[in-house]
């Protein structure tokens, strides 16, 4: 079952961040960009995050989850906790490098 759009577009709205915030139809569900950076990957309505070392410490007790058939486990980010989502996304932001598409 795929995310409907209200879900995310609350979820969109729940981040509270200086960065441009995006979503993008992927895999059959979306992909949430924060400063063109993909962050977050939404399936069945649900948030998912990648389980990083240096998220640990804010989501070492959160829910975890496959996303999809095939997909390594990620944590369930409570897209309602607007402070986590916050800090989890401050985190991701600084640590994600943009790679922009090379030009041929």
């Amino acid at each position: 079952m795929a995310s409907s759009l209200d879900f995310i577009e609350f979820a969109c709205e729940q981040i509270r961040s200086p960065y441009p915030v995006r979503y993008r139809k992927m895999f059959g569900d979306y992909m949430i960009y924060i400063n063109d950076k993909p962050l977050l990957l939404v399936c069945n309505d649900t948030v998912y995050v990648k389980k990083l070392d240096y998220l640990l410490p804010l989501l070492g007790g959160a829910s975890t989850g496959v996303p999809y058939t095939g997909a390594k486990e990620h944590y369930i980010l409570d897209i309602e906790n607007l402070e986590l989502v916050s800090s989890v996304i401050e985190l991701l932001e600084a640590n994600t490098v943009f790679k922009p598409k090379k030009k041929k």
